[in-house]
């Protein structure tokens, strides 16, 4: 599924060893992509606003972003324009969510006025994972 640019990487899947089924017409999605924007909608909606969609070009490009992040132990934002959380270091998604929620700036994307979402997490060698959300309207 992924490109060879990511063999340096493997990517984080939460306790399964499959990928679970999404709609049809969607990019196929692991167990923790599932349950990063699962939980971003959890928060959305406990803050009175509509839950994000998935967005095949947002995926694929956090997707890339990631894997780049990960081969090359770089922690910097795209330069895509897209807004976008960055994360290395938590142990699962909801770490990640719970890091971005704290932090003002992160918070803000996943809260904003944006309806549409991508995510993915990789683990580099040396067990780093490193956690990627982007945004657009």
């Amino acid at each position: 599924m992924f490109s060879s640019t990511v063999a340096a990487s493997t990517l984080l899947i939460a306790l399964t060893n499959s990928a679970q089924s999404v709609p049809a017409g969607y990019l196929e999605m692991h167990a923790v992509e599932i349950k990063l924007v699962e939980q971003t909608n959890q928060q959305r909606i406990a803050h009175g606003l509509s839950p994000l969609k998935l967005d095949n070009g947002l995926m694929k490009s956090a997707r890339r972003h990631t894997a780049w992040m990960t081969n090359t132990n770089s922690f910097v934002h795209t330069s895509d324009p897209v807004a976008e959380n960055i994360a290395y270091g938590a142990s699962n998604s909801e770490h990640a969510i719970d890091m971005w929620m704290n932090s003002p700036g992160h918070r803000a994307n996943m809260l904003g006025g944006y309806r549409r979402i991508g995510v993915a997490a990789y683990v580099a060698q040396d067990g780093t994972t490193y956690w990627c959300q982007q945004f657009l309207d």
